[in-house]
């Protein structure tokens, strides 16, 4: 089996980081933040013109047709570039969780149009995030009732702001009131969506993360040949060299781990949810580390604002409480591995010639 991208894919990758690059610069993010509702029209539509949004939506529906193994890529690019939007929560979660719906469902093709030309604000409620990113912005909401999936219009619902430690997350503690009208998914279709919506929402997060972690390290090595001590850049110190190394190692590590996670959801493997959540906490666990290892080396100052890594830093701790925490996934992958009845001894893994 061919585990390496396509061609489209990477060129895809490689357009949106070298946008990213251009239009999304830190100082650019501060400004953005301190605007009342802390996002850039501008910014989603010229992401939009890029295809972004489009990236998964079927190509019936205008779009590019792209799965998760594309996004595994994207969610990347838009963690290393600290995207302060729920861009991918509209264009890749939101987009699979309209896809999954029955044809039958009124205005299911004109939803996925508009999230295809970037004009659609969504906002997505999941039991394992009770706060609603972007609900104070969203036209309608995608939000769980039990086994139902009910697509609700923003007037329908009264909203609580609840600030968070990242100034680029806006969330809310949503009200609202499930109605026969609004419900568009029950029974045993709407749990298996719901089910395929949090795995999204998690590998999402776990793309993000590990875009994250690249990022603060690649300040974190800029900072440790520009500080100097004793006479000397602080990254020739040997201690210095090990944590940046130690950092480098966890990423390298979850990167495997993310794509094969994002492969078994596009083909719908068996183990997916396992798959997703150790995806989920090795991305976790990068970026933990880059955190940390990044304070450490810039000192106290790393926690300021005027300093970079603290943009960083705070939406990876953020973001580390979206769409199950680490006790949900690691509860996941040990039953799994304790309450099965698959054995994962030596002596399975290979077959005997």
């Amino acid at each position: 089996m061919d585990f390496t991208f396509t061609e489209d894919q990477l060129m895809f990758r490689e357009a949106i980081s070298r946008f990213l690059m251009t239009e999304a610069a830190p100082e650019t993010l501060r400004e953005i933040w301190e605007t009342a509702d802390g996002r850039c029209p501008e910014l989603r539509s010229q992401m939009a013109t890029q295809g972004l949004t489009a990236l998964s939506v079927p190509e019936d529906n205008g779009g590019l047709g792209m799965g998760d193994i594309a996004w595994s890529l994207m969610t990347q690019e838009l963690g290393y570039y600290g995207i302060p939007d729920s861009l991918a929560d509209t264009a890749y979660v939101g987009a699979g969780l309209f896809s999954a719906l029955n044809d039958s469902v009124v205005g299911k093709g004109d939803y996925l149009t508009k999230i295809c030309d970037g004009e659609l604000r969504l906002a997505i409620g999941h039991e394992s995030s009770p706060l609603v990113a972007d609900a104070h912005l969203a036209e309608v909401l995608l939000l769980q009732h039990g086994d139902e999936v009910h697509l609700v219009p923003s007037e329908q619902i009264s909203d609580v702001v609840n600030p968070s430690i990242d100034s680029s997350r806006r969330l809310s503690q949503v009200n609202w009131q499930a109605t026969p009208e609004t419900c568009i998914a029950s029974g045993e279709a709407g749990e298996k969506i719901w089910n395929e919506t949090l795995n999204r929402g998690a590998l999402s997060v776990a793309g993000q993360l590990l875009g994250l972690a690249q990022r603060m390290l690649d300040l974190t090595v800029d900072y440790s040949v520009q500080r100097k001590q004793f006479g000397k850049e602080i990254g020739s110190f040997q201690a210095v060299k090990h944590h940046l190394a130690d950092v480098a190692g966890k990423i390298e590590i979850a990167k495997p781990v993310l794509y094969r996670a994002a492969c078994s959801l596009e083909n719908n493997h068996p183990l997916s949810d396992i798959h997703v959540s150790q995806a989920r906490n090795f991305c976790s666990e990068a970026a933990a580390l880059a955190a940390r290892h990044g304070i450490q080396i810039h000192g106290a100052m790393g926690y300021t604002w005027e300093v970079d890594l603290q943009m960083f830093m705070k939406r990876s701790w953020a973001l580390n409480n979206t769409w199950g925490d680490n006790i949900f996934h690691k509860a996941r992958v040990q039953d799994y591995v304790l309450n099965s009845d698959v054995d994962l001894a030596p002596s399975k893994t290979f077959e005997e010639a």
